[in-house]
C-alpha cells in the first residue's frame, strides 16, 4: 500500500518540515495492523517526494484482537483502505492538524502538490472523478484491464495546502474502498464533520461520502447529513459569492449568537435550551457568568452525549459544571423539570415535530412550563429557493416534517402568544433578502403582567 506526495514548490524541501519527517532518514512507525515507513524517494530543491509505505500484516487480520478479516488470503496488504486513513493520521497527524512549527506561513498556502495513490479501490473511474475533481484535484487513472479495473494507480494534481489534500484523502480513500475495517459509531461521526468543514457540506457527492464512510449506518448517516444541512444553510446560498474561510461565519453561529442576546437582554439567570442537541447553545451560554444555570434537553441520547463531549463536561471545573444540567426529555410531554425557570429557548427544533402535535407543545411551553421569556427560531421557508441544494417544494432539513413562511409563523406566533398571555415580537436572523426575508426567523415571547 503505498502513498506519495510530491511538489516543485521552491525549496521542495520544505515538504520535509510540513510532513515532520526529515527526507535525510528511512522512519517506521508500529501499528495494530503492521508497519508504515516513511523515505523519500527524491529531495532537491527543485523537486521532494515523500512516500507512506504501509506493510500490513495479512496473519494479524486474522487473529488479532478484533479481527479485521476471516481470509489469510485477502487484498488488504496491498489497496488504498481505511489503513491508509490511520497511517495517515498516526504519521503525518502534525501536518493533517494543519501544524508546523518551523515553517507556519506554509501551512494555509497553496502548494503545487500530486498525490499517487496505488491500486485504489475503485467502481468506476468516473466516480473517482466525481469524487476529487469537484474540490479542484486534476485526476489521472492509469487505464485498467479485465483483471485489475477495479483497482487503479491513481494521480491528483493541484494546488492546494498540504493539510486539505491529506484531509481529502483521509475521507475519500476508505469511501472508494467501502470495506472501513474499524468499529463505526458516533465518534466517527464527530470526524466526519471535523474533517469536512468547509468542502464536505457543499460536495456534489455528499450523500454518498457520508453514508460509505459510516458503513450505510442509517442513524449516524443520517444524524451526520443532517449536521451537514445545518452548516451547508449557514454559507451562501448565492453560490461563487461565497466568502473565504476567514470571512465566513455560519448561519448557525448567527442563529445562536441572536438566541444567546435575546435571553440575555431579558434578563434571565436560568434557561432551559430544549431540543438542546450537541450544545452549542448552551456552550454560548455558560461564556457568560449571567447565566447562573442552563438546563439541556433533548429526546436523543446520542446528541445529549455529543453535547457532553463538546461541552468537555468530564472535564470541566467543579465550579462550572454545577451550572450546568443535561436531561432526556421530550417537547410534547409535561415535564416538572423543566418549570420553574426564567427562560426557554427552541432552537431549530420545533419543525421536528409532526404539526398535530404543535398543540401538546404549545401547551408544555406556555401553560405548564410557562417561563417569563421563550425565545424560538424556526426556518423561513420562503428561502428555501436561495439553495441550489433544496428540490422545488423541498424541506431544509430530512427529519423536518414542516416548514413555515414568515406570515404562518407570525400567525402561529399572535395567536400562541394571545391565548396564554404573552407579548410577541418576530426578528429575522442572517442574510435578508428583499423579497424573501432571512433564513431564519425568531419570535420573543414575554409574559404579560
Amino acid at each position: 500500500m503505498l502513498l506519495t506526495i510530491s511538489t516543485t514548490h521552491s525549496p521542495a524541501t520544505d515538504l520535509g518540515y510540513l510532513l515532520h519527517k526529515n527526507p535525510a532518514r528511512v522512519q517506521a512507525f508500529d501499528l495494530s495492523f503492521g508497519k508504515a515507513h516513511v523515505f523519500y524517494p527524491q529531495a532537491s530543491e527543485e523537486c521532494c517526494t515523500a512516500a507512506l509505505l504501509l506493510d500490513v500484516d495479512p496473519v494479524a487480520l486474522v487473529r488479532g484482537r478484533g479481527s479485521m478479516t476471516t481470509d489469510y488470503v485477502n487484498d488488504r496488504p496491498y489497496v488504498a483502505s481505511s489503513f491508509l486513513s490511520v497511517a495517515i493520521a498516526r504519521v503525518f497527524g502534525s501536518a493533517l492538524g494543519g501544524r508546523c512549527r518551523d515553517r507556519p506561513e506554509l501551512v494555509a498556502k497553496p502548494l503545487p502538490l500530486v498525490a499517487g495513490i496505488a491500486a485504489l479501490p475503485c467502481r468506476s473511474a468516473d466516480e473517482v472523478r466525481e469524487l476529487f475533481e469537484p474540490l479542484g484535484y486534476e485526476v489521472d487513472l492509469e487505464p485498467g484491464d479485465d483483471a485489475s479495473e477495479s483497482y487503479r494507480n491513481v494521480t491528483l494534481s493541484g494546488r492546494k495546502p498540504l493539510a486539505e489534500v491529506l484531509t481529502h484523502l483521509y475521507v475519500l480513500v476508505p469511501v472508494l474502498d467501502g470495506r472501513k475495517h474499524y468499529w463505526v459509531g458516533d465518534a466517527e461521526v464527530d470526524k466526519l464533520i471535523a474533517r469536512g468543514e468547509g468542502w464536505l457540506e457543499d460536495h456534489p457527492r455528499r450523500d454518498l461520502i457520508v453514508r460509505r464512510y459510516l458503513k450505510h449506518r442509517d442513524n449516524l448517516a443520517n444524524d451526520a447529513l443532517a449536521r451537514l444541512a445545518e452548516d451547508a444553510d449557514a454559507g451562501s446560498p448565492d453560490g461563487d459569492d461565497r466568502p473565504g474561510r476567514e470571512a465566513f461565519v455560519a448561519l448557525s453561529d448567527v442563529r445562536v449568537a441572536a438566541v444567546a442576546r435575546a435571553l440575555k437582554e431579558s434578563n434571565a439567570t436560568r434557561i432551559i435550551d430544549l431540543g438542546c442537541g450537541e450544545g452549542r447553545l448552551i456552550e454560548q451560554l455558560l461564556a457568560d457568568p449571567q447565566f447562573q444555570e442552563v438546563v439541556g434537553v433533548d429526546v436523543s441520547v446520542r446528541a445529549l452525549e455529543t453535547a457532553s463531549r463538546r461541552l468537555r463536561l468530564d472535564r470541566m471545573p467543579e465550579r462550572q459544571r454545577r451550572r450546568v444540567k443535561l436531561l432526556q426529555g421530550t417537547m410534547t410531554y409535561r415535564d416538572r423539570r423543566i418549570e420553574g425557570f426564567d427562560a426557554l429557548a427552541v432552537v431549530e427544533a420545533l419543525e421536528h415535530l409532526e404539526p398535530e402535535r404543535l398543540g401538546t407543545f404549545e401547551r408544555v411551553l406556555f401553560e405548564f412550563a410557562k417561563p417569563e421569556t421563550v425565545v424560538v427560531t424556526t426556518p423561513n421557508r420562503e428561502y428555501n429557493v436561495k439553495y441550489p441544494g433544496i428540490p422545488a417544494g423541498g424541506l431544509r432539513h430530512p427529519d423536518h416534517r414542516f416548514e413555515w413562511t414568515r406570515s404562518e409563523f407570525a400567525a402561529w406566533a399572535d395567536t400562541v402568544a394571545a391565548r396564554h398571555g404573552y407579548s410577541v415580537a418576530l426578528e429575522s436572523v442572517g442574510d435578508v433578502d428583499g423579497a424573501l426575508g432571512a433564513p431564519t426567523q425568531m419570535g420573543r415571547f414575554r409574559r404579560c403582567a
